[in-house]
């Protein structure tokens, strides 16, 4: 017996009608929040100091308190702020990682470089 490529059942009141309607790919993608995704992505810094990675946390992405080294004042949860490592660290990329700071963005664009 020959398939048939018709549906067998007729859509009930609730369902959408369409054949394309019922597919994962033909609804609408979501929509990109550029900003977080702006934000996720280091950018990268040279100065007299090294080179460095500064990410930058939206304050709805701030969950924790952190010490901030340039002034020693606590940064709040939901206060914007930036994640720094060096980049050509001694100890490698691993170490950078695991030693970076959370800066006032303030204090970041005005610590001393000695």
């Amino acid at each position: 017996m020959p398939r048939s490529n018709r549906p067998r059942r007729a859509p009930s009141p609730g369902s959408p009608a369409g054949r394309n309607a019922r597919r994962k790919w033909a609804s609408a993608p979501p929509e990109v929040d550029l900003e977080r995704t702006r934000a996720g992505l280091p950018r990268h810094e040279s100065g007299p100091d090294g080179e460095w990675s500064v990410r930058q946390i939206t304050a709805q992405n701030a969950a924790k308190d952190y010490r901030c080294p340039g002034c020693g004042v606590l940064i709040p949860p939901g206060t914007a702020h930036l994640v720094v490592w060096q980049e050509d660290s001694l100890l490698g990329r691993q170490a950078a990682v695991e030693g970076r700071r959370h800066w006032h963005s303030h204090c970041w664009r005005t610590r001393r470089r000695y």
